[in-house]
């Protein structure tokens, strides 16, 4: 679990529900979560707190830099905010259509591409988010919600 001194250091009080909640990101097998996710967990770990004091503090955590927010289209999200924990290394985003399942990677090759075409067009980037949004062409992939898998 988070210790108190990790909100401290990122500014903000060590609650109960503040701890709670980071406490899920760092423990949870899924890395991309929305507020109703965080809700549900705590609510299955038997903690009283309301969804509108989840949307607050994932809304702190993410101005303290702690949590990143994503707007993912497409997908079992359909536009919803998820989070992920800001772990400080860049990597980009593959998101699959049919059931939402977002999956990370970093390409070198990709990074410097990029980079070459903003400086070709007399640009320097400062920050950039690159998703790409697909269909899962795995034959029985466990994350379609579909029968006959």
């Amino acid at each position: 679990m988070s210790q108190p001194h990790d909100l401290r250091n990122a500014g903000l009080k060590a609650t109960l529900p503040r701890l709670k909640i980071i406490n899920v990101f760092e423990q949870s097998r899924q890395r991309h979560l929305t507020a109703e996710d965080v809700y549900r967990q705590l609510l299955s770990d038997g903690l009283d707190v309301g969804l509108a004091t989840v949307y607050r503090v994932l809304t702190q955590f993410e101005q303290a830099g702690l949590l990143v927010r994503h707007h993912f289209e497409g997908g079992r999200e359909g536009g919803r905010a998820l989070f992920e924990l800001n772990e400080g290394s860049h990597h980009d985003h593959l998101v699959c259509l049919t059931c939402g399942r977002v999956e990370e990677f970093y390409d070198a090759e990709i990074e410097k591409r990029q980079a070459k075409i903003a400086r070709e067009r007399g640009f320097e980037i400062s920050e950039h988010a690159l998703y790409l949004y697909a269909d899962c062409t795995k034959p029985r992939c466990p994350h379609k919600k579909s029968g006959g898998q």
